[in-house]
């Protein structure tokens, strides 16, 4: 069993699970925010649907410059989608591109580092499993914790995620 293996396992689970918040977003409150600093409820969920494409990134190149230094093209434009529907559609080949990627994943591979920048300057650079880790997996469910936050203020009803919520009686 290769260190990915468990990993692939609980990426399977928790992008399902996140899926599930993703189809019961309210497209007519897209552009809603819940306060003037927040994400709106489209960009926030546009942000969960791009993550998972993080993990092909950080096994297949070295570096990543999130916004290069003048002069350079952007590589990297955050997804501002306008419907559900995109929303998903992005999400899934993401998630379907995340995990083709981390199933042919060595162990070497993880290991080596990679390292993200911004203007040239490097964020931060640890090994690629842990990239998937933090960047990828904490992320999203952060920002999927976030948009529970979200759908609940628009009143929305949620689905399990760890188990049971006041909206899902039951599983």
């Amino acid at each position: 069993m290769g260190m990915i293996d468990p990993m692939l396992a609980e990426f399977a689970q928790e992008m399902a699970t996140t899926r599930k918040m993703l189809e019961i977003l309210p497209e007519k409150h897209l552009g809603w925010k819940p306060h003037p600093k927040s994400l709106s409820l489209g960009r926030l969920a546009s942000h969960i649907a791009e993550m998972p494409a993080f993990a092909s990134k950080a096994l297949s190149t070295e570096v990543f410059d999130i916004d290069p230094a003048s002069g350079k093209p952007l590589s990297y434009k955050p997804l501002d989608l306008k419907t559900v529907k995109e929303i998903l559609e992005a999400f899934d080949k993401n998630v379907a591109d995340a995990s083709a990627a981390m199933k042919t994943a060595k162990d070497d591979q993880l290991l080596k580092t990679w390292t993200l920048q911004a203007h040239g300057k490097t964020v931060f650079t640890m090994p690629r499993i842990a990239v998937l880790r933090v960047m990828v997996f904490s992320h999203v469910f952060h920002h999927r914790g976030q948009l529970s936050v979200y759908l609940r203020l628009k009143d929305v009803p949620l689905p399990s995620v760890y188990g049971p919520t006041a909206d899902s009686k039951g599983m």
